[in-house]
């Protein structure tokens, strides 16, 4: 079983290739936008890329809340129903 480490990196890996930034830049509380200049449509990318990965299914209602790596955890910790939590 993966642990929340193991989990995060996961995460924090799949969110940096999409914004093209080396894992190193992306911190968990840097915003997406304003620090990494995302836009919406790397945020849906974002979202069906975890969604694929973890096998989840995240609403887009839940886009307001991944604006960094923090809120990223959450809503996959969350869909996942509480397998694993963030911490």
């Amino acid at each position: 079983m993966e642990t929340t480490e193991d989990i995060q990196t996961k995460i924090k890996d799949i969110v940096s290739d999409i914004l093209e930034i080396e894992p190193a830049e992306l911190t968990p509380t840097s915003r997406f936008k304003e620090d990494h200049d995302s836009d919406s449509l790397l945020a849906i990318e974002i979202l069906a890329s975890l969604e694929k990965t973890f096998r989840i299914t995240i609403p887009q209602e839940e886009l307001s809340r991944m604006v960094n790596l923090e809120g990223v955890y959450s809503v996959v910790a969350e869909a996942t129903a509480g397998v694993w939590a963030p911490g």
